[in-house]
């Protein structure tokens, strides 16, 4: 278990901790669909008859029994962007420690955006982030080198690091800019708990179908903590609940509102499925507290 107090600013190295997710997380699906996901094979590919032979890499035949080819740096069969809503509500449940065991939302986001681009730099693979609340607070174009990888890392430690700020949502705005930035074709990753109050709530779902412009492929990562966001389990005491990012607050006993809640938040929820769906974005319910194969598994489907 890794603890760190949260006003020391500074966390373990990401990087490392991207590594030890990844390898955690492939460990055991050799006999799945992802047989050669190995930390290994992300450097290589199956050797084809008829290509030449001089690539082929003889000592992992001697140890597999399998041919496979060399892949080099210039070989990027892929562009992903990632996209992680930074707004105050993913700061939920509030953490004074830096706790693997323990994520709220952001770090959890964050954590799994640095796996995921650790098992792309082993791909050769190009690689964009955006940060958005409510400004458009980071953006970096795909790009495939050392230098750009320790950048991006560089950008989503400082997001870890960040002092507790008030920040709203506007997924609705930054999606369509960051839309209009990545001109081509690309697979894009996002990160958000989609919690914004809109009037108009036609526009976020205008927002998510602008992301297929110029036919990316949409991965919507949808971030929330089961116990208390979805199914309202809290103890049944006057309790204040209070809106994280405008400050309003509600003073009531948990149960006044359980039902009701409930059954709200699940046709929000059922709402984004059927307009994903209808969009062809692929739509994945991810609660925190159930570990990263819940996001590892799904990108490496879609990458495949």
């Amino acid at each position: 278990m890794i603890k760190l107090q949260k006003n020391q600013y500074q966390l373990p190295n990401l990087e490392l901790l991207a590594k030890q997710v990844v390898e955690g997380t492939l460990v055991g699906l050799h006999k799945s669909p992802f047989h050669g996901y190995s930390a290994e094979f992300l450097e290589h590919k199956i050797y084809a008859p008829g290509e030449s032979t001089k690539f082929i890499d003889w000592k992992l035949f001697g140890k597999t029994d399998k041919l496979y080819t060399k892949k080099f740096e210039d070989e990027t069969n892929l562009r992903a962007h990632f996209i992680i809503d930074n707004s105050s509500s993913m700061y939920y449940p509030i953490r004074k420690d830096f706790d693997l065991d323990q994520l709220n939302k952001i770090q959890f986001s964050v954590l799994a955006t640095a796996a995921l681009m650790e098992i792309l730099k082993k791909q050769r693979d190009a690689i964009g982030l955006s940060v958005y609340s409510n400004t458009y607070e980071f953006y970096a174009k795909e790009k495939n080198n050392p230098k750009h990888h320790r950048l991006l890392l560089h950008q989503l430690e400082n997001v870890l690091n960040e002092k507790d700020t008030v920040k709203t949502t506007k997924t609705y705005q930054y999606l369509h800019e960051i839309a209009k930035n990545i001109h081509r074709r690309s697979l894009i990753v996002l990160f958000t708990d989609l919690w914004e109050v809109r009037e108009n709530k036609n526009e976020l779902f205008e927002a998510l179908r602008h992301l297929k412009y110029n036919k990316h492929q949409v991965l919507l990562f949808h971030t929330y903590d089961y116990q208390t966001e979805f199914a309202f389990n809290f103890e049944n005491k006057a309790t204040k609940f209070v809106d994280i990012e405008h400050g309003n607050y509600l003073n009531i006993y948990p149960e006044q509102l359980k039902t009701a809640y409930e059954k709200a938040v699940s046709d929000y929820f059922q709402k984004i499925k059927e307009t994903c769906y209808q969009y062809q974005i692929d739509y994945i319910t991810v609660d925190i507290n159930l570990g990263f194969k819940q996001v590892l598994v799904p990108f490496l489907l879609a990458k495949r």
